[in-house]
């Protein structure tokens, strides 16, 4: 058992108790096979949360991305892998997921993914806090004068703050890939276009 949980979408259960198994030795890992099982799941208030999730497209009581729009437009916070024979079309370009993996997958490429997943996951928090801290030590440091700034005890902390996430950002960066990148810059520029 793990400390992340994740989620399996798929209406076949043979694949299922596949991926389950690939996965069950690093993290706590649930199935669903129905878009209403799995919507239902993530939306629970009782159950731990979800952390990542594996969704097939089609499943026998309707589309994947019909599950999927839901969770984003609830504003669940977990990150989607598309896990699917569904080759991919234009149509993909407005779904919400993180990631796209056509079937069949082996072991080291579900793993691979579901790690993409909770490292984007991660970073979105991370990224979020250090932008906080970084416009409040500018701010800081437009309206304080030197001395002011270094006998302040707060700023001091401040700025610990910002060193440990500066390395813990480094740490995270050795994993990610070019549109990992592209994608968390993307989102931030989202972000701050909200009102």
């Amino acid at each position: 058992m793990g400390t992340h949980t994740v989620l399996i979408v798929e209406d076949d259960e043979s694949i299922a108790r596949l991926y389950k198994r690939f996965l069950s030795t690093k993290y706590d890992v649930e199935v669903e096979t129905t878009a209403e099982g799995a919507t239902n799941r993530v939306i629970s208030d009782t159950k731990p949360t979800v952390d990542a999730i594996l969704l097939d497209r089609r499943l026998p009581d309707g589309e994947g991305a019909d599950v999927l729009e839901s969770i984003r437009d609830q504003k669940y916070d977990c990150r989607v892998a598309m896990v699917t024979g569904v080759e991919p079309d234009f149509d993909i370009i407005g779904m919400g997921f993180d990631l796209y993996v056509v079937k069949p997958v082996s072991r080291d490429e579900l793993i691979d993914a579901v790690e993409t997943l909770l490292v984007r996951g991660d970073y979105d928090g991370l990224l979020q806090e250090a932008a906080a801290l970084a416009s409040k030590r500018a701010l800081l440091e437009s309206e304080k004068d030197r001395e002011e700034l270094i006998n302040s005890s707060e700023y001091t902390e401040l700025l610990s703050e910002l060193d440990t996430l500066d390395e813990e950002l480094l740490k995270m960066a050795e994993g990610l890939t070019a549109e990992d990148y592209r994608v968390m810059f993307r989102d931030l520029g989202e972000q701050t276009k909200t009102p």
